[in-house]
C-alpha cells in the first residue's frame, strides 16, 4: 500500500535534481547543462580553457567558429565561484525565459542579441570570456522589469531587485580585487534591451524595434494559430458555395 502511494506521487522515480532539471524551460536547461559540461572536460583535462575563448583571430582567420559559442559557457574550474555563476545563471534566466511566454522564441531572440553584441565589444574591452556578462544582462534585465521585488543577499543585506546587479559587482569586486568589467558590459547590453523593450514602446505608439522578426517566431512556433483557423474556414466556405448555388 505504501508502495502504491508512492508510485500515485506527481514524480515517479525522480530525483529532486532530476525533477529541478526538467522544470526549466528549454533554453536555461541546455545553457545550464552545457556550462556544467564544459567545465567538467576542462577539470578532466579533455580540453582546455585555451581552447574556449573568443578571439576574432582565432575564428575569423583561422576558422575556429565553436568559439562564438563556447565563450558563453566557461565559467571557470569546478569550484564554489563555478556554483555561484552557475545558480544565477540558471535562475534569472530562468524567470526571464518563463515570463516570456510559453514559446521559446522571444527568450531565444534575446539570447542572440546580447550574444552578438557582446562579441562586438568583446575585442574593444578584452574580454575573452563572455558568459558572466551575458549571465549579467539577464539579471539587470529582470531586476529592471522586477523593481518591487525584495531581495536578500547572502542573508545579510536586503534590498529591492534594481541594486542586484551592483551588489553582484561589488561581490565580485571583493572577492577577486579587479573592477568587474565583463559584469559591465553586461549592464549596458541588458539595459539597451531593457530600454528599447520596455521604455522605448510607450513613448513611440508601441512600438518595439527589438522584438524577433516573424521569420524567427515562426522557427519556433509554427504556423499561427489564426492563419490555420483562417484556412480552415475558407476551405468550409469553397466547399459550401456549390451547396448555396
Amino acid at each position: 500500500m505504501d508502495m502504491d502511494n508512492m508510485l500515485a506521487g506527481g514524480a515517479v522515480g525522480q530525483f529532486p535534481l532530476e525533477q529541478w532539471f526538467y522544470e526549466m524551460p528549454i533554453c536555461t536547461r541546455w545553457w545550464t547543462t552545457a556550462t556544467v559540461v564544459t567545465s567538467v572536460l576542462v577539470q578532466c583535462q579533455v580540453i582546455t580553457p585555451f581552447q574556449l575563448f573568443y578571439s576574432t583571430r582565432a575564428v575569423f582567420i583561422k576558422n575556429q567558429y565553436w568559439r562564438l559559442l563556447t565563450t558563453f559557457l566557461y565559467f571557470g574550474p569546478l569550484s564554489l565561484d563555478l556554483l555561484f555563476h552557475v545558480f544565477f545563471l540558471q535562475r534569472y534566466s530562468r524567470l526571464l525565459e518563463e515570463s516570456s511566454g510559453r514559446s521559446p522564441a522571444h527568450f531565444s531572440w534575446l539570447l542572440v542579441y546580447a550574444t552578438s553584441l557582446l562579441l562586438v565589444l568583446s575585442p574593444m574591452l578584452s574580454i575573452p570570456f563572455l558568459g558572466s556578462a551575458l549571465s549579467s544582462s539577464l539579471v539587470y534585465i529582470w531586476s529592471r522589469r522586477n523593481r518591487d521585488t525584495r531581495l536578500s543577499f547572502l542573508g545579510l543585506l536586503v534590498f529591492t531587485a534594481p541594486y542586484l546587479p551592483w551588489v553582484l559587482m561589488a561581490f565580485s569586486l571583493v572577492l577577486h580585487s579587479t573592477v568587474p568589467k565583463d559584469e559591465i558590459c553586461g549592464v549596458i547590453v541588458g539595459h539597451i534591451w531593457y530600454f528599447f523593450s520596455d521604455v522605448y514602446p510607450p513613448l513611440h505608439d508601441g512600438h518595439r524595434p527589438l522584438d524577433p522578426p516573424f521569420w524567427w517566431i515562426r522557427l519556433f512556433e509554427g504556423r499561427p494559430i489564426e492563419s490555420e483557423a483562417t484556412v480552415i474556414n475558407n476551405d468550409f466556405a469553397a466547399a459550401a458555395a456549390p451547396e448555396l448555388r
